[in-house]
């Protein structure tokens, strides 16, 4: 009930990509924004990315932009996030959260903002 599954994480060479999978259990993410998050050894869990219900709008942290892109499929009740030019420095837990917001014209990468969350998928960028 109200979960989220996370899949995709793995291993990638640096410069090479990765696409990970939200995808919940429970309820449909149609009136949900949606974020991605990471947590790397020794490091606070920040935000990479969010995208909004209606997928209008997205949010980036600097470090990503550019190369990292989120999306979402409504039909198949999943969220994406594609990782191209990864860096040994993305390597991290990744994990998606999902609020209820619906109609929202933008969305925030703040962790008290997210109200489910997933279990994570670990990606690890070798050099």
């Amino acid at each position: 009930q109200l979960q989220l599954v996370e899949s995709g994480g793995g291993l990638a060479q640096s410069g090479g990509s990765l696409r990970l999978s939200c995808a919940p259990s429970g309820f449909t993410l149609d009136y949900y924004t949606v974020g991605w998050f990471r947590q790397a050894p020794g490091r606070e869990r920040e935000g990479v990315s969010c995208i909004t219900s209606s997928g209008m709008y997205t949010n980036y942290t600097d470090s990503v932009k550019g190369r990292f892109t989120i999306s979402r499929d409504n039909a198949k009740n999943t969220v994406y996030l594609q990782m191209d030019s990864l860096k040994p420095e993305d390597t991290a837990i990744y994990y998606c959260a999902a609020d209820f917001r619906y109609g929202s014209r933008e969305c925030g990468r703040r962790t008290y903002e997210y109200d489910y969350w997933g279990q994570g998928t670990q990606v690890t960028v070798s050099s």
